[in-house]
């Protein structure tokens, strides 16, 4: 078949010409190796009913007009689903968790994260920018971890069903740098559930980070813990026995091996960039954010949040 192909100003000045010699559509259709009823609707549609002619150059004006006007409906014109990704940008979601989180809970209708990334850039959700409102900014991030700790047991030695993720109260800690002399943000991530339990640290002395490591967890069951080899964590003989869990350290320089960690302190960074003096953190504020980052939905958990997530998880 044929590819359609839209009329040209010369073939519609061929047209009227024809139309005005008085041919039929069907005559004129073989003569422009056109379709009678493509002639029929360009005819239809472009007539004049007060002059009661056609015109080439006032169809393909009409023409013009018409296309211009033909653009698809902005997705987010639906008050709906507005609503939704607002909703979702209000709780610092990412595009990806708002569309997959969409899909969820409403099969069916499509909404691609890509589309929000574009109404955010041309300033359709009015109040709402990457800037302000998604977790990187635009920005790359950087680490830079010194490594002094000689560990006893190394992330190779761990239990295999740490590492198959299969059990809660395994975790990855590590410290959220402030800025000099403003204190620091204790983070400790669940590997199972992507649970957060975090607390705040006046400074990076091993002793005192060993007592947040109990105020941040709160009670909670502790089987492993997976660490970088800062030399904040030189008392984890301390952290072990209070905790009675055993700490296992990544390799020098390895950050990837703590994968959950490090991508869940990329979104406390959100709330917290660098220079942030965690010591003027109001507590209320700095629990909301960590109750904000678990209850935010999450790819690996099949877009449940880490608190769903767990919810289900004792609930089986």
């Amino acid at each position: 078949m044929q590819p359609y192909q839209h009329f040209t100003l010369k073939e519609r000045e061929s047209l009227a010409e024809k139309l005005r010699e008085g041919k039929s559509f069907r005559e004129i259709a073989r003569e422009l190796n056109r379709s009678p009823s493509t002639i029929s609707r360009e005819v239809k549609r472009n007539w004049s009913k007060k002059k009661h002619r056609y015109h080439p150059v006032r169809a393909t004006i009409c023409y013009i007009i018409r296309r211009k006007k033909c653009v698809r409906k902005p997705r987010l014109a639906d008050e709906r689903t507005r609503a939704f990704v607002i909703k979702g940008l209000e709780n610092y979601w990412s595009p990806e968790v708002i569309s997959q989180r969409w899909r969820m809970e409403h099969p069916g209708i499509p909404l691609s994260q890509g589309t929000i990334y574009r109404a955010l850039k041309s300033k359709q959700l009015k109040g709402f920018c990457a800037k302000t409102h998604l977790r990187r900014r635009g920005k790359r991030k950087n680490n830079r971890n010194t490594q002094t700790i000689h560990p006893v047991n190394t992330i190779h030695s761990r239990p295999e069903i740490v590492t198959l993720r299969k059990r809660l109260g395994d975790l990855e800690g590590d410290t959220v740098y402030g800025a000099i002399g403003c204190g620091y943000a204790v983070t400790l991530v669940d590997r199972t559930s992507r649970m957060l339990y975090a607390a705040v640290s006046k400074s990076r002395d091993s002793g005192l980070i060993a007592e947040v490591f109990e105020e941040a967890l709160n009670g909670e069951s502790v089987k492993t813990i997976t660490l970088d080899r800062g030399s904040e964590f030189a008392k984890f003989p301390e952290i072990e026995k209070a905790l009675g869990a055993t700490i296992y350290f990544c390799d020098p320089h390895s950050p990837w091996q703590r994968p959950s960690n490090e991508n869940t302190n990329g979104l406390l960074r959100f709330f917290f960039p660098k220079g942030t003096d965690f010591n003027a953190v109001d507590p209320d504020y700095f629990q909301l954010v960590v109750n904000l980052i678990n209850n935010r939905p999450r790819k690996c958990l099949g877009w449940l949040s880490p608190v769903e997530f767990l919810r289900d998880f004792c609930c089986t």
